[in-house]
């Protein structure tokens, strides 16, 4: 079959945001902690610029695996949350499900903690009932590089795409001419070299 490549769609994707717990992200060991953090904020910020519908759900989160980390929260107060009593994977939990598809859209952003679990598992329970599935490998994280890359195969032999947070910004925004400042800033907000693009732009237009 022929490639055809589907960009994502900013009024056809919901983010789905899987177990960034603060238990959870201890056992992330293939990004260091503050490059892991800075870039699950950088997503949230991306679908907060583009209004992405975004969805968030913990498992277990009164046992070891703890509370939602209180920065999305924050960033999505009215955003669909679901703490799930047990179920390991998110997409078996009937009221998770009900939420993603009452967004209607048919692209999924997934990203969470851990990457071979808490992301694989949803992952491929989506692609099974038709969802184009799009995952943020550097908002997503495990316990090594070896468990990451086989959960990474898995997936995408399955169909799923991999994508980062900076690509998945830039696929949705398409264009520069559409806000430069307004992208730009999210930018130099997580990438710091970008900052300095900014800056030297800011004083050119100055």
């Amino acid at each position: 079959m022929a490639f055809k490549y589907n960009r994502l769609n900013k009024d056809d994707v919901a983010l789905l945001m899987v177990d960034h717990q603060s238990g959870l992200l201890s056992l992330v060991r293939d990004f260091s902690p503050d490059d892991f953090k800075n870039n699950v904020l950088a997503l949230a910020d991306i679908a907060k610029f583009f209004n992405i519908p975004t969805i968030l759900t913990t498992s277990f989160e009164n046992g070891p695996n703890g509370p939602l980390v209180p920065e999305l929260k924050n960033m999505f107060p009215d955003a669909p949350y679901f703490a799930r009593p047990g179920q390991i994977n998110a997409w078996d939990n009937e009221d998770f499900v009900k939420a993603v598809k009452a967004t209607g859209k048919k692209q999924l952003l997934i990203a969470g903690v851990v990457t071979d679990v808490c992301v694989a598992f949803p992952t491929l329970s989506a692609l099974e009932e038709g969802f184009e599935v799009f995952v943020v490998t550097d908002a997503s994280g495990t316990f090594n590089q070896t468990t990451r890359d086989a959960a990474w195969s898995r997936m995408e032999q399955a169909g799923a795409q991999l994508m980062n947070w900076f690509s998945v910004g830039c696929e949705l925004h398409r264009d520069w001419r559409n806000d430069i400042e307004g992208f730009g800033g999210i930018l130099a907000k997580h990438l710091p070299h970008y900052a300095n693009l900014m800056q030297s732009f800011g004083a050119q237009q100055g």
